[in-house]
């Protein structure tokens, strides 16, 4: 949300096109993100009984100032960003794509492949995976442990906020809007499997094809009451994910 009214702001003070902010989103997220974790970090690993409720506590607390600043600074009227591609079309074959759903799709993808080889094949990686599996032995090995968990804060804060240009540019902007894909990443992550990142892609696919079926077929006004509905559907049969590889 914050990332599509900031794109939305910039692209009219400095008349740039959108999709260039991307990079600069990016880093503006990602040191915002490096910074907020420690602060969520000692909510959750706090003495305090009930550490891990303190900290749902503590980012829901985070997320409603922020959807009150945004409402006092951009107001409750609906947004969008405009972009050189909007309204513009690619063929393929016998379909005819979006140019910004073609770009948007093309970026997430990309950018998930970056993120897997990053995990993959980097020094940085491994200690990430490391520190996943298992913290203290992370930590008895040389890893430093704290700052590993603010950089993956700070990968996530950064491609939140890249997602959140494209979301600027394909959809209308509101203050409210980050409840609505706050929920749907839910349902990506279940559906992926907890832990399990290459499941993403599968995941996300199966959401979008499941919301454009609905809507279809159905009426857009049953999408949430199925997509719920799917979910626990899955959590009954498959609680690891659609391919059981979560944790």
């Amino acid at each position: 949300m914050l990332a599509s009214f900031l794109t939305y702001s910039m692209t009219n003070f400095l008349k740039i096109e959108p999709l260039l902010l991307v990079p600069l989103v990016a880093i503006v997220f990602f040191f915002a993100g490096f910074f907020i974790q420690p602060l969520i970090a000692r909510a959750v690993h706090g003495k305090q009984s009930l550490a891990v409720l303190m900290g749902l506590v503590f980012t829901f607390g985070i997320s409603l100032i922020l959807r009150g600043s945004a409402l006092s600074i951009w107001g409750f009227n609906v947004r969008s960003v405009s972009s050189m591609i909007s309204g513009t079309h690619v063929p393929l074959g016998s379909f005819i794509i979006s140019s910004t759903r073609l770009v948007a799709f093309s970026f997430g993808i990309l950018s998930t492949l970056a993120l897997l080889a990053f995990l993959r094949f980097t020094k940085t990686g491994m200690a990430i995976r490391a520190t996943a599996q298992n913290g203290v032995v992370a930590e008895t090995l040389g890893v430093n442990v704290p700052k590993i968990r603010s950089l993956v804060y700070a990968i996530y804060a950064a491609m939140t906020g890249m997602a959140g240009v494209f979301i600027g540019i394909l959809f209308s902007i509101s203050a409210e809007m980050g409840v609505l894909y706050t929920i749907f990443i839910f349902f990506v992550v279940v559906l992926a499997g907890l832990g399990y990142i290459q499941g993403v892609i599968y995941a996300a696919v199966f959401l979008g094809v499941l919301q454009s079926l609905i809507t279809i077929y159905i009426g857009a006004q049953y999408v949430l009451l199925l997509v719920f509905a799917t979910l626990y559907v899955v959590l009954l049969i498959a609680p690891k994910g659609l391919l059981g590889k979560g944790l």
